[in-house]
C-alpha cells in the first residue's frame, strides 16, 4: 500500500510504526475471511482491510478521529486472527493500538462513554476496587431491566454467581520447589483474574512447584496494563508496565529468573510486546529483557516432564484468541491436555473470537452477543464434560452460557498430576 506521510509526520515513532505496516498490506482481503465483526456485520469498514483504509486516511491527514471511525475502530476485538491469516505479515496489532492513542487523544466520546470507560479504567486493573463492583453488581442485578443503556446491563451480568475469597497465595512471596529445583519463575497474578477466580493462581502454583519450580510472586508487579491500552490509554498502560518492569528486573538482577509465567494469555500478548511499548525510551533494555523472559504457561510445562496418565473426561478446547493469534501458541494446551490423559476435542471454527476480548463485552455487549452464542453452540455441539481455556475473559464469557463447567487448562493438568479436583467439576461457580 503507498502512503504520503511527510517527513516530519515519521519523527513521531507511532505513525513510522503505522507507515510500516500500512506499507506492507496487499489489500488481497484475506483478513475478512477470519475477521468476526465482518462475519457478523458484512461491512467492509468491519473488517481489517476497512479499518486500515481508515486508520491511513486519519494518520495521513493528521485529522482528529471523527465519529464514523470511531466507531468501527471500537468494533474492533482486537482478537488478531487476520495477523494469523495475513499472507503478507502486517502488524495489524500495532497499526490499531497506535490509532486507539489518537483516537483518545482527538476525539471527544459522548459524556456516558467517557465515564463509562473511565469507570472501567479505574476498577478492573485494581482487584481490590474490582472486587468491590462485583459484590455490587450482585446487589443491583435485579434491577437490570431499569438500565437504560445495554453496556450497564453487560456490566451487571458481569458478575459471577460466586466471588471467591481473596487468596493469600497472591501476595509476594516465594514459593519452594517440590524435589530438587529445576528453574526458577515469576508468576504474574495478573488483576482481574484475581478477583474473579482464585482457583487459577492457586493450580498454577501447586502445578509448578510440582514440576520442580520455585515460584516467585515479585513485589509490585500487578496489571499488564493490557486493559487500559486497548482503550487508547496510553499513559495508564505504560504506568502499570513500568511496575512490572521494575517489579522482575529486581527478581532478574537478584536470584535470577528462568522465566515470567502468564496463564492469562491476554496479559501474555501484551507482556511479550513491552520490548516493543518502551522501544525509544530508557527502559527499553529491560523492557526486552522482560518481554523476551515472558511465557505462557503451556511454553513452561512444554519443557517440564509432566506424567503420562488416562482421565475419563471429555475436554472441549476453546483457543482464546490472545493465545492462538496473539502469542501463536496453538498446540502446546492440546498437547499438554493429551499427556496426561484427557480426551481433547475442538469445536468448528476454533479460530473465531468468544466476544469477550478485555472490556469489548461490556463496551460492545450487542455484537459480543452474537459471538458468544456461535461459540457456546459450536462448543456444545462437541458434548464435552468440561470446556477448557486459557484466559479468564474468555471463562467467564463462555461460562455464562454454557450447561458444563468451565476450567482453566492449568486446573486439569494440575489434577491430573496430584492436584485435588477443580471446584467447579462438583458445579459450575462461575
Amino acid at each position: 500500500m503507498q502512503t504520503n506521510f511527510t517527513a516530519e509526520q515519521l519523527t513521531d515513532p507511532g505513525n513510522e510504526r503505522a507507515n510500516e505496516i500500512l506499507r506492507a498490506c496487499v489489500h488481497c482481503g484475506f483478513c475478512t475471511a477470519t475477521c468476526p465483526t465482518y462475519a457478523v456485520l458484512g461491512d467492509e469498514l468491519d473488517s481489517p482491510r476497512g479499518r486500515i483504509y481508515l486508520i491511513k486516511d486519519m494518520l495521513e491527514n493528521d485529522r482528529p478521529a471523527d465519529e464514523k471511525t470511531v466507531k468501527h475502530l471500537d468494533r474492533c476485538l482486537s482478537c488478531l486472527a487476520c495477523m494469523t491469516t495475513c499472507p503478507s505479515g502486517v502488524h495489524y496489532m500495532h497499526l490499531i493500538d497506535h490509532a486507539r492513542v489518537h483516537v483518545e487523544k482527538t476525539y471527544k466520546r459522548p459524556l456516558t462513554d467517557r465515564l463509562l470507560r473511565w469507570v472501567l479504567a479505574k476498577i478492573l486493573p485494581y482487584p481490590s476496587r474490582f472486587r468491590m463492583a462485583l459484590r455490587g453488581a450482585k446487589l443491583a442485578r435485579p434491577f437490570r431491566h431499569l438500565m437504560p443503556d445495554p453496556r450497564l446491563k453487560a456490566m451487571l451480568d458481569m458478575a459471577p454467581k460466586h466471588i471467591p475469597p481473596v487468596s493469600r497465595n497472591d501476595d509476594a512471596q516465594v514459593f519452594p520447589a517440590q524435589g530438587g529445583r529445576r528453574m526458577r519463575v515469576a508468576l504474574m497474578t495478573g488483576c482481574a483474574q484475581k478477583a474473579l477466580d482464585t482457583d487459577i493462581n492457586d493450580a498454577t502454583i501447586r502445578l509448578l512447584r510440582r514440576m520442580g519450580c520455585e515460584v516467585v510472586v515479585a513485589q509490585g508487579a500487578g496489571c499488564c496494563g493490557a486493559l487500559t491500552h486497548h482503550m487508547g490509554k496510553e499513559a495508564e498502560a505504560h504506568g502499570t508496565a513500568v511496575k512490572n518492569i521494575h517489579a522482575w528486573m529486581r527478581e532478574i538482577s537478584g536470584e535470577g529468573l528462568d522465566a515470567i509465567v502468564i496463564n492469562t494469555s491476554g496479559c501474555g500478548t501484551t507482556v511479550k510486546d513491552y520490548g516493543h511499548m518502551f522501544r525509544n525510551t530508557e527502559l527499553a533494555g529491560e523492557a526486552a529483557q522482560v518481554a523476551a523472559l515472558a511465557k505462557d504457561i503451556s511454553e513452561v510445562l512444554m519443557q517440564l516432564d509432566l506424567p503420562d496418565g488416562k482421565q475419563d473426561l471429555k475436554v472441549a478446547y476453546h483457543a482464546a484468541c490472545s493465545l492462538q493469534h496473539g502469542q501463536q501458541i496453538k498446540n502446546h494446551p492440546k498437547a499438554l491436555l493429551k499427556r496426561v490423559g484427557f480426551e481433547v476435542v475442538e469445536p468448528r471454527d476454533s479460530h473465531l473470537c468468544c466476544g469477550s476480548a478485555g472490556t469489548y463485552n461490556l463496551l460492545q455487549p450487542e455484537l459480543s452477543k452474537k459471538l458468544k452464542e456461535r461459540k457456546i453452540k459450536s462448543l456444545s455441539a462437541k458434548t464435552p464434560d468440561v470446556v477448557a481455556a486459557g484466559n479468564i475473559g474468555c471463562m467467564m464469557q463462555i461460562g455464562s452460557g454454557m450447561d458444563v463447567p468451565v476450567v482453566h487448562t492449568v486446573e486439569l493438568l494440575d489434577w491430573a498430576t496430584g492436584g485435588p479436583k477443580p471446584p467447579k467439576l462438583f458445579s459450575n461457580r462461575s
